[in-house]
């Protein structure tokens, strides 16, 4: 059922969320856990993971945003929810892991519902979200993608972080002990549908289809069909030769 290329999809993908709820955890709970140091460290692993697995996975890591990319059909439903599963069980296993490290369980600091944190977690989702859409949709090289999503997670943290948190990703959410569905949870959902939309619908050429559903190794090219180039290529090349022969 799977082979190798769609395993490392799903892997990427669990490594890339954990590392990214690690680094958060790490930072958000020491000496330094101030919003612009919590950002930035997001920011750059995020651009790191994504410089690794941007070709392999599309590199996500971010339920909101897999969300966000399904509603503008760029992911199939069984990839979205494979995809889903693997970064809340990553989130987890950071969660774990930084437990382990300082030998403590922790305690929640969702809080509750709060009406500006949800707005706020929108809008930050909404600027990352806008801006790992414009870079795939343009068809960035892998680089560019990955600063893209870097610089616009650290931006959007910035800009929640006055009122939240600034998670802006539900499986983040669950690692640093922050569920809360009025807030960590919906609010990113919500800023991510925006984003995505809003540059597919005003800034987008033209409307892409579906990740192919035959496999998650199409994932390599998110926004474009190889399958198709291939196939024009091959079909032009067959009508030249056809004609010389005629001639």
């Amino acid at each position: 059922m799977f082979g190798r290329r769609k395993i490392a999809t799903l892997v990427a993908e669990l490594i890339g969320t954990g590392a990214l709820t690690l680094l958060v955890l790490s930072v958000q709970r020491s000496t330094i856990g101030v919003p612009f140091f919590i950002a930035m460290a997001a920011g750059l692993t995020v651009l790191l993971m994504s410089l690794y697995f941007v070709g392999i996975s599309g590199a996500y890591f971010n339920p909101a945003l897999v969300i966000g990319m399904w509603t503008a059909r760029k992911i199939s439903t069984i990839n979205g929810i494979l995809f889903i599963a693997v970064q809340f069980l990553g989130a987890w296993g950071a969660y774990y892991l930084y437990t382990y490290y300082v030998n403590s369980s922790l305690q929640n600091i969702g809080g509750k519902y709060n009406t500006r944190i949800l707005v706020a977690e929108a809008v930050g989702t909404a600027i990352f979200a806008f801006s790992v859409m414009a870079a795939k949709s343009q068809k960035f090289n892998n680089g560019l993608v990955a600063v893209a999503a870097g610089l616009g997670l650290m931006i959007g943290i910035i800009s929640a972080s006055s009122v939240s948190l600034g998670l802006l990703n539900p499986a983040v959410a669950l690692g640093v002990k922050a569920w809360v569905l009025g807030t960590y949870v919906l609010g990113p959902i919500i800023g991510a549908v925006v984003g995505v939309n809003l540059y597919g619908m005003l800034f987008a050429e033209k409307a892409d289809g579906l990740i192919s559903p035959s496999g998650l190794a199409a994932l390599t090219s998110p926004f474009g069909s190889t399958t198709n180039t291939t196939s024009k290529s091959t079909s032009s090349s067959t009508r030249k030769t056809t004609s010389k022969k005629k001639k």
